[in-house]
C-alpha cells in the first residue's frame, strides 16, 4: 500500500463516522428486487416490471402526503412570498440537484409560454408580458458544483455545508423567500448549509428529504440538528428502499418531483386566477392533489402492462446490444432536454460509463449516449434545455481560500476553473455538436418526443424526423419513445409502420389532464427513462442482485457505500476494506481525471482481496469474467 493511499484513507477513518449511512432506508436493499440481476438475463420484461413495482411505493407515499394536507399550507407559504415579491430557491446535490435544475425549467417554461401569448394581463398596473417575465425570474436551483454538475459530480462540493451556504448566498437570498433543500438521504451536507442559510436571513425554508426521522437523528448528527430545528419546516416522503440500492435518483427523486409539482401547479393556479381574473385558466389549487393521485395510479398500472412491458424490453435489447458491442447511441429530444439530459448523465457515476465527452477532448473515452437538441449553437441549446442561460461557479481565488483554507485552496481553485461556464460549452448538445458524433454502422439513434411536438416527428422537415432519417441512411438503428394521450397513439402506430418498421418504438399512453405544468407526463418521462435505463445496465453486469457494484466513489457517502460493498463481498473489515479501496481508487485515478474508461474499484477491490492478485491481475481478471458473461 503506498503511503499516499495509506495517508487518504486514514483521513477518510477519521471523519467516516460522519458518512457510515448504512444503517438509513435508502442504502437498503428492497426485496422486491433482490435478485433483479438474474431475472434480467432471464426475462426481461419480467425485470422491467420489478423495477416499476418498487414505484408502487412512490403511489402510497404520494397517497399519504395528499392525505396530510400540507400540500395547502406550503402552497400558501409559497404564494405570499411571491405576491410579496419574494423568491424561490430550490436546492440539491446530484440527483437533487438535476432535480432542482428541472423544477425552475419548468417553471420558467410556463411563464415563458405565457409571454408568448397576446393576451393581456392584468396584475395591478402591470402589463401581461412583464408580469410573466417578473414571475419567470422569481425561481432559482442550487445545485452543488453548479450547473455544470448537470454533466458530472464536482469533487467536493457535496461534503461542505459551507459551499452550500455560499452558492446560495451568491444569488441574493433574503427574509422573502423560500428555500426547498431537497436531499434524498436527508443527510447531504451541501443542503443543509443551503437550509442553515435560509434560517439565518429568515427566509422560510422546507426541508424535503426521503429517510424516516428517527433513524437520522440516531444515526446522523447533522441530519438530527436540521430535523430538530422549529425553524425548519419537515417534507418527509420516504417511500423504502430505492429499487436498485442506494440509487436515489430513482424513487426518492420521483416522489420529490410529484410533491413539489403539485405545490408549484397549485401555486401557477392561484397566481393566474388573480393576474386574469376572466382568463381561461380559472383552475381550482385544491383539486390537483386529489387528482394528481387518481392520475398517478393510472399511470403506474399503464408502466406495468404487458404490452408496454415487451415494448420497452425490446428497447432495452438494443440498448444494450449497442454498448456491449462499443457502439454508441444519440439521443434527440425538445420538450424533454431536460428529463433526458438528467437520465443520461445519472449513469455514469451511478454505473461507471464514459461521462459525456467534450468535442474537442479525443484523449477522453467517447460517451456510450449522449443529447442533442434543436438549438443550431450549444449556448443557445443550453438556455433551450434549462430556459436560462446556464449559471457555473465561478469564484475568485480569494473566495476560495476563505472558504477552505490555505492548506486546500490550490486543489479546489483547480476544480474550480474546470466548472466554469466556458467549459460547459465544450459539452456541445446543439446541432453544432452532431458532426462530433456522427453514427454509423452498429451505432443508434433514439428520439423522445410528446404529443405536443408530434408535427416534428411526423413533418418530413421535422428535428425529430431528420435527425432519425441521417441516422437511419448511415446505417445506424433508430429507436422511439413517445408520450401522449391514449387517443394520439394509433397516428404515431401508423406513421411508424409505414415509414420504418424496424424502428423499435415505446408509446406510452399519459393520463390526459388540465394541469398547467403537465406534470404527470413529467412523472412519465421520468418513471421510464429510470427503468430503461437501469435495466439496461442491469444486463450490462453492472449490477449484482441489485447493488450497484460499479459505483464511482466521488463523495465522502460514495466512498462509504463502496467500502461496505466490499465488505458485503468479501471477509475484510471497514478498515481494511477502505485501505483496500483507496489503493484501488489511487490505481485508476489517472484514468478517471481523463475521462478514460477504468474497471470498477469495488469489483477490482473484491478480486484482489478473494484472490490476492495485483491490481493489474484484478482488473484483467475482472474484465475477461465481465467479457465471458456477454
Amino acid at each position: 500500500m503506498t503511503d499516499s493511499a495509506k495517508l487518504r484513507s486514514t483521513d477518510f477513518l477519521k471523519i467516516s463516522d460522519q458518512f457510515k449511512l448504512g444503517a438509513l432506508t435508502t442504502e437498503s436493499s428492497h426485496p422486491i428486487t433482490a435478485n433483479l440481476s438474474d431475472t434480467a438475463k432471464q426475462d426481461l420484461p419480467a425485470a422491467l416490471g420489478l423495477l416499476f413495482d418498487v414505484d408502487a411505493d412512490v403511489v402510497r407515499t404520494y397517497g399519504q402526503f395528499v392525505a396530510s394536507g400540507k400540500a395547502r399550507s406550503i402552497k400558501e407559504h409559497v404564494l405570499r412570498s411571491l405576491k410579496s415579491g419574494g423568491k424561490l430557491f430550490f436546492t440539491g446535490c446530484g440527483s437533487t440537484g438535476r432535480l432542482s435544475i428541472q423544477l425552475v425549467s419548468i417553471w420558467r417554461d410556463f411563464w415563458q409560454r405565457q409571454r408568448s401569448r397576446s393576451a393581456e394581463f392584468h396584475f395591478g398596473a402591470t402589463g401581461g408580458n412583464r408580469v410573466a417575465e417578473d414571475f419567470e425570474h422569481r425561481a432559482f436551483s442550487v445545485m452543488a458544483g453548479g450547473d455544470y454538475a448537470l454533466i458530472k459530480a464536482v469533487e467536493g462540493f457535496e461534503d461542505f455545508t459551507a459551499f452550500g451556504k455560499k452558492q446560495i448566498d451568491d444569488l441574493g437570498l433574503s427574509a422573502n423567500d423560500v428555500v426547498f433543500a431537497i436531499t434524498e438521504g436527508g443527510e447531504t451536507s451541501f443542503v443543509i448549509g443551503t437550509a442553515w442559510k435560509g434560517v439565518e436571513v429568515g427566509a422560510k425554508v422546507y426541508f424535503v428529504y426521503n429517510n424516516p426521522d428517527d433513524v437520522l437523528c440516531r444515526h446522523v448528527q447533522r441530519s438530527r440538528e436540521v430535523i430538530e430545528e422549529p425553524r425548519i419546516e419537515k417534507i418527509n416522503l420516504t417511500t423504502g428502499p430505492m429499487a436498485i440500492t442506494g440509487s436515489t435518483r430513482m424513487q426518492a427523486t420521483t416522489i420529490q418531483l410529484c410533491v413539489l409539482l403539485t405545490v408549484l401547479e397549485m401555486v401557477l393556479r392561484d397566481l393566474i386566477r388573480e393576474i386574469e381574473p376572466n382568463g381561461p385558466s380559472g383552475l381550482d389549487s385544491e383539486a390537483v392533489p386529489p387528482q394528481f393521485l387518481e392520475k398517478l395510479t393510472e399511470l403506474h398500472a399503464t408502466l406495468k402492462s404487458q404490452p408496454l412491458l415487451e415494448q420497452l424490453a425490446k428497447l432495452t435489447a438494443l440498448e444494450e446490444s449497442i454498448y456491449r458491442s462499443g457502439h454508441k447511441n444519440n439521443y434527440f429530444a425538445d420538450r424533454f432536454g431536460i428529463d433526458m439530459l438528467t437520465d443520461t448523465t445519472e449513469r455514469s457515476p451511478t454505473y461507471c460509463t464514459p461521462p459525456f465527452r467534450k468535442h474537442d477532448d479525443p484523449a477522453a473515452t467517447e460517451s456510450w449516449a449522449f443529447l442533442f437538441v434543436p438549438s443550431a449553437s450549444t449556448p443557445q441549446a443550453w438556455e433551450r434545455i434549462i430556459k436560462r442561460q446556464p449559471k457555473c461557479v465561478e469564484w475568485s481565488e480569494a473566495e476560495v481560500r476563505e472558504l477552505v483554507g490555505d492548506e486546500k485552496a490550490p486543489r479546489t481553485n483547480e476544480i474550480v476553473r474546470k466548472i466554469s461556464y466556458n467549459e460547459l460549452m465544450r459539452f456541445k448538445v446543439g446541432l453544432d455538436g452532431v458532426r462530433y458524433r456522427p453514427l454509423g454502422k452498429g451505432d443508434c439513434a433514439v428520439a423522445i418526443v410528446s404529443e405536443e411536438e408530434k408535427s416534428s416527428l411526423l413533418s418530413a422537415t421535422g428535428f425529430h424526423r431528420v435527425q432519425l432519417e441521417a441516422a437511419r441512411n448511415a446505417g445506424a438503428q433508430v429507436g422511439l419513445i413517445y408520450f401522449g394521450r391514449k387517443e394520439s397513439l394509433p397516428e404515431i402506430t401508423t406513421f411508424v409502420s409505414k415509414w420504418d418498421p424496424a424502428c423499435i418504438s415505446v408509446l406510452v399512453p399519459v393520463p390526459a389532464t388540465d394541469f398547467l405544468l403537465d406534470g404527470v407526463t413529467r412523472i412519465a418521462v421520468k418513471t421510464l427513462l429510470n427503468t430503461l435505463s437501469t435495466c439496461t445496465m442491469v444486463r450490462l453486469g453492472r449490477v449484482m442482485g441489485n447493488y450497484m457494484i460499479w459505483v464511482v466513489p466521488s463523495n465522502l457517502k460514495l466512498i462509504d457505500r463502496s467500502t461496505r460493498y466490499i465488505q458485503r463481498l468479501t471477509n475484510l473489515d471497514y478498515t481494511a476494506a477502505n485501505q483496500l479501496l483507496f489503493e484501488v481508487i489511487e490505481y485508476v485515478e489517472p484514468r478517471m481525471k481523463a475521462d478514460q474508461a477504468y474497471p470498477p474499484v469495488v469489483g477490482v477491490s473484491v478480486l484482489r482481496a478473494r484472490h490476492g492478485l495485483s491490481n493489474e491481475e484484478a482488473e484483467k481478471k475482472l474484465m475477461s469474467e465481465l467479457g465471458a458473461e456477454t
